[in-house]
């Protein structure tokens, strides 16, 4: 065994002495040495501190899993950019389109739009597409052939508005003519929203309605006197078929003659769209039959209808004669119904929950239900302004000389919203400035009459300009197509892109201009369309309603006969 030599080497080698085992960090001598170069103690305060932070890092090693945190902290408070007790809040920016600011696109586009002078005379030349076929022509026939014994009668209760009781009254004829049964001419469905309690006879011509259906269904004003003693006079004890939307004409045949053979009366309540849209032809032939040629507005109706239109042809003289007629919908319940917001600001907002509430009670509050404003504007939901259609039209050509008639009920807040309309306008009428008090006097209480008259006017307008769906614009389009050779002659816009313009505040007016106007041209491409499946005959005429009259001028008929 070797000894351990402590003295210097004297050239010989010996065995080197074993190494010391490592310690634990924690116990490792803390002599002069230390961690400074050159065996230094810190000396100043600054290298003090620096040394003690150093060693509690590295005696704990897990805190450097907080040094980013500590870091980021020691920034923020470093620089005063933030205090521990405040929030931070994200601005989310509108999707495009989701904003109402048509009112901020208006003042910008202004000094252009009065300054264009390079519109051609629009209301002449709109209409320049024509179906490649030839144009259309009525062609509904009348049938001269008999029927047989009626096998009952059919009482029906059309509820809706103007144009969803014509639906009804289209769709009874058909229906009683298709089960050989006798119609009685329908009730009218008394509504809180329309408030209108006008009778068959007060809106149409009945005995004309009776007249011209008298060879294809049988129709009577009044049930007769020994049915009704089966029923004590009283026509809730008649047997009520709820029928399901659109149903289709073979359900009438299966569920509701057996019945009918059965009782000798039976009672349809509600009835509008209670028959599909696609039926035989013989079913459709009375549709247009009722539709276009039976349905005649009242004589009171007619006579101020005709002279409100002569007097808008008398106010276009520098158009010749033409004018355009503009189904407006901004009157203040369908502004709730759409649950759009504008630029009211909080009396807007108690006014249509106020609406909404008076016309569709709990309809809107209903627990879960989420209203989003803002992606119904995006999807072309809200009704069009007045000041939009204005900046529509006058980019679509029509200037400060073209005549406007409006037809609407009336519009929300019409102080401040018409007020841009009639500037870009100036000489655009309605209803109630064409006629006096005294003409108004027997429809003025009376929504569907009213409506009656706005109706007729459209129909014989040079341009239609449709600003929100429903059955208004529908019937129109169709009925405009049954007169003008099958061409609707309607501007129908597409609202998702209006959105979209009207809410870019970059847009210049040429820009504007340039999209307004294919808007134009391809209400004009559309304006001759055929009826496809599930479309409504009372918008597409063609070709169950009209015949086909090519270039040489040979018909060949399209329609059902």
């Amino acid at each position: 065994m070797h000894t351990y030599n402590r003295l210097p080497s004297s050239g010989h080698t010996t065995p080197s002495p074993p190494h010391s085992p490592l310690r634990s960090p924690r116990y490792r001598s803390r002599g002069k040495s230390g961690r400074f170069p050159g065996g230094q103690q810190p000396r100043t305060l600054a290298q003090r501190l620096a040394w003690v932070l150093l060693s509690v890092l590295l005696r704990r090693q897990g805190i450097f899993l907080f040094a980013p945190l500590i870091y980021i902290s020691g920034m923020l408070l470093y620089m005063g950019t933030v205090s521990f007790d405040v929030v931070p809040v994200i601005h989310h920016r509108p999707a495009p389109g989701s904003v109402y600011r048509s009112p901020q696109l208006y003042e910008k586009l202004r000094p252009e739009m009065e300054s264009d002078n390079s519109s051609a005379d629009a209301i002449t030349t709109v209409w320049k597409h024509s179906y490649k076929g030839g144009e259309w022509r009525p062609c509904v026939n009348n049938s001269s052939v008999g029927f047989p014994e009626s096998n009952g009668y059919i009482y029906i209760e059309a509820n809706g508005g103007l144009n969803q009781q014509r639906t009804s009254i289209c769709n009874a004829v058909a229906v009683a003519g298709y089960l050989n049964a006798t119609l009685v001419i329908p009730n009218f469905h008394y509504h809180s929203i329309w408030r209108d309690p006008s009778k068959f006879n007060d809106i149409y011509d009945e005995d004309y309605f009776i007249n011209t259906l008298k060879n294809d269904v049988r129709i009577v004003n009044k049930i007769p006197e020994y049915i009704m003693e089966r029923f004590d006079h009283n026509m809730s004890n008649v047997f009520n078929f709820r029928v399901r939307a659109m149903a289709p004409v073979q359900y009438y045949r299966d569920a509701i003659l057996p019945r009918l053979l059965e009782e000798q009366i039976i009672r349809i309540s509600p009835f509008a769209n209670r028959l599909s849209s696609d039926a035989p032809p013989a079913v459709q032939r009375l549709r247009c039959l009722a539709n276009y040629e039976a349905l005649r507005f009242s004589s009171p109706i007619l006579a101020l209808s005709d002279t409100l239109v002569a007097r808008m042809k008398d106010r276009s003289t520098n158009n010749s004669g033409r004018f355009i007629s503009v189904h407006l919908r901004f009157e203040e319940d369908m502004v709730a119904f759409s649950c759009c917001v504008f630029d009211g600001g909080e009396r807007e907002k108690i006014d249509m929950n106020a609406a909404r509430e008076r016309g569709w009670r709990g309809k809107f509050t209903k627990p879960g239900r989420v209203i989003r404003p803002g992606a119904i504007r995006i999807n072309g939901k809200c009704p069009l302004t007045p000041l939009e259609v204005g900046l529509m039209l006058r980019g679509m050509g029509f200037d400060k000389s073209t005549s406007v008639y409006l037809a609407s009920g009336k519009i929300y807040n019409s102080e401040k919203t018409m007020g841009p309309l009639f500037e870009m306008f100036p000489l655009l009428q309605t209803k109630e400035m064409l006629a006096s008090e005294e003409e108004l006097a027997p429809f003025k209480n009376y929504s569907s009459r009213m409506a009656a008259i706005d109706y007729t006017v459209c129909l014989h307008s040079e341009v239609f300009v449709t600003t929100q769906g429903g059955n208004f614009p529908h019937f129109l389009m169709g009925h405009r197509r049954y007169l003008y050779g099958g061409h609707s002659k309607t501007i129908r816009p597409d609202k998702r892109k209006l959105a979209l313009y009207f809410d870019n505040p970059n847009i210049g007016w040429k820009t504007f201009k340039r999209h307004m106007l294919n808007m134009r041209a391809h209400s004009d491409s559309k304006g001759i369309e055929l009826k496809r499946p599930n479309d409504s005959i009372y918008t597409f005429p063609c070709p169950n309603c009209m015949c086909r009259t090519n270039v040489s001028g040979d018909p060949r008929s399209s329609s059902v006969t």
